[in-house]
Parts: C-alpha cells; structure tokens; sequence
C-alpha cells in the first residue's frame, strides 16, 4: 500500500486537532498504520526567531524530520493538524512531508467557533481575547487564499461524525479507500 499524508487546516478553535485524532483512531480501527502529528506541538519553542512569529522554520524542520521517521518506520498515513494561511505554505508543508499531500479545510459558523473559544480558554482572558481575534482574521486570509483539496462543514457534526465524513471525501478523492 503506498503512503500517503492528510493536513487538517482551520482556524482556531474549529477542531482540527480533535478531529485528527479521531481519524487516527478510526485509521486504527481499520488496521491502517497512522501517526497523528499536532503541528503546534513541533513549533512549540520559545522564543520565536526574529521574522518568524510562530516558529514556523522550526516547525517545517521538525516535520519533515518526524515524517520521514515514521515513513521509514513503516507508517502508511500520516494525519496533520495544523494552520496553512497562503499558497507558500502548502508548499512548504508539502516539501517537508515525503509523500503525497493532501489538505482538507474544516469550516464551522463564526458562532461555532467562538463557543468553542470561550469553553477552552474559560479561564485565560488574554488566550481567549487573542484567539477570538485570531479566528475571524485567520477565517478570511483562509477564504482568500483557498489552498485546500478538500473542505468539511463541522459546525453540526460530532467529532467522530467529522473524522468519518472526512475519510470518506479523503477515500473518494484517491480513489483508494482504506476500509478492509
């Protein structure tokens, strides 16, 4: 079987890693060798390098190095979380990855969102001011720039709803379902 990476992209608080988590697991459930990789967690470094706010040079070299670990180390697909805002960066990311790319944009009404933003920064004031921020901001540079294959609504879906909706559009998309 040949392998193959799917990058969740959204703004914040739409659920991209929740959401790839839930497709690792139901990969799991389908005997698929996954890894599922947070890419905030690769980029979480202080300080930033002067020009690069959120460590993005280090991000992109730790994902191409954690990537090709798990390629070589036998893993067929590899789950991504993570924030694409410009052409460029769809491309970086698809440089550091050593396997076909795919990007899938989850969306959910400003609403949604927000809601979202206030349960998980209930008690971080400036977290919760500076995402509610973020998120209309980053929607719309996201709206511009369209970079995805693939786009899911999970404004209505459960999490587990939207890893399945989401493997299914991934399976039609290739061509290659995954299910056996």
């Amino acid at each position: 079987m040949s392998v193959r990476a799917l990058l969740l992209t959204g703004t914040v608080g739409v659920g991209k890693t929740s959401v790839a988590a839930a497709v690792g697991d139901q990969l799991r459930e389908r005997q698929v060798a996954n890894a599922v990789v947070d890419l905030d967690d690769l980029r979480r470094a202080w300080p930033a390098a002067p020009g690069d706010r959120f460590n993005t040079t280090v991000m992109l070299g730790n994902l191409s190095a954690v990537a090709a670990n798990y390629v070589e180390s036998g893993f067929t697909t590899l789950v991504l979380a993570g924030v694409l805002e410009t052409a460029d960066d769809r491309r970086q990311h698809a440089e550091a990855v050593p396997v076909p790319l795919t990007v899938c944009r989850l969306v959910a009404d400003h609403d949604v969102v927000q809601r979202r933003l206030r349960v998980r920064h209930v008690d971080d004031h400036d977290g919760l001011a500076w995402h509610l921020h973020r998120s209309g901001e980053l929607a719309a540079i996201q709206d511009e720039s369209a970079v995805e294959d693939l786009c899911l609504d999970v404004s209505a879906v459960s999490v587990a709803d939207a890893a399945s909706r989401l493997l299914d559009l991934w399976d039609a998309r290739d061509s290659r379902p995954w299910r056996r």
